[in-house]
């Protein structure tokens, strides 16, 4: 069965083939149970393994999640700790299963912050999973997108300083290849939960001309299927980049 027929969607329609989450709503899903905040987000580690399995089976070819942004580490200091904790847990259980699967895992953000024992975790999984080609799981964590930009940006300047680059050959497609996952295409598609529309700084600068699609359940209830009718909805979308429908040939065009 093709992926158009699993999704029941037309086969002339355009699929995704960059889905970002902003995964939100781990700790109102815990506290509307009556249990601690890690709880949340251990039960959200179960709607990762489901989308990364709905992603494959629909032929997402990179998949990006916000886990951890450079503001989270203003949060109770317990919290913090237990998400560290239970993403070195993570990467320990789910790294093999990873790199049985194909799938490269590709961890983004200023990964500096974190403990030595954690950093090693992240490279030796980002290196036993390096040459899987069926699709690339990027994880953002200690990531901004403001961030992004400025690195992106100091480290153009130290070029223009040293004489490699000149300020006026600096174009976006030359910016673009300095900003994290340039190597991959932009997001398609963005997906939030928790009910919140706004993107919290992820991906600032790769997700200028990506479709949003909001979302109120919380993040431990989202799962595959959930993913489908985000898909769904994706493909009612006209994606114009600056044309108008008539120069695209269709008003229903994905």
């Amino acid at each position: 069965m093709s992926v158009h027929a699993k999704l029941n969607i037309p086969s002339d329609k355009v699929l995704p083939k960059h889905i970002a989450i902003i995964m939100d709503g781990n700790n109102r899903w815990a506290k509307a149970r009556r249990l601690p905040s890690l709880a949340g987000h251990k039960a959200g580690v179960d709607s990762v393994r489901s989308v990364i399995e709905g992603c494959v089976e629909y032929g997402v070819q990179s998949l990006t999640l916000f886990a951890f942004s450079s503001e989270n580490w203003k949060r109770p200091e317990l919290e913090v700790k237990g998400l560290m904790e239970l993403f070195g847990l993570a990467l320990s259980r789910e790294g093999k299963k990873l790199h049985k699967n194909n799938i490269r895992l590709n961890v983004i953000g200023d990964k500096t912050r974190f403990s030595k024992t954690l950093q090693s975790k992240i490279a030796k999984i980002e290196e036993l999973t390096a040459d899987n080609t069926l699709m690339t799981l990027n994880v953002a964590a200690n990531y901004g997108g403001q961030w992004d930009i400025v690195q992106a940006a100091k480290r153009l300047a130290a070029e223009c300083v040293s004489g490699s680059r000149q300020p006026e050959d600096i174009t976006e497609s030359v910016f673009d290849e300095y900003v994290l996952l340039h190597d991959q295409s932009n997001p398609d598609l963005c997906i939030r939960t928790g009910g919140e529309s706004r993107i919290s700084n992820f991906l600032v600068w790769q997700m200028a001309y990506t479709e949003y699609y909001f979302v109120d359940d919380y993040w431990p209830d989202f799962n595959k299927v959930s993913l489908a009718a985000a898909i769904r909805d994706f493909c009612t979308r006209e994606r114009r980049f600056g044309k108008t429908s008539e120069q695209l040939g269709t008003k229903t065009s994905a």
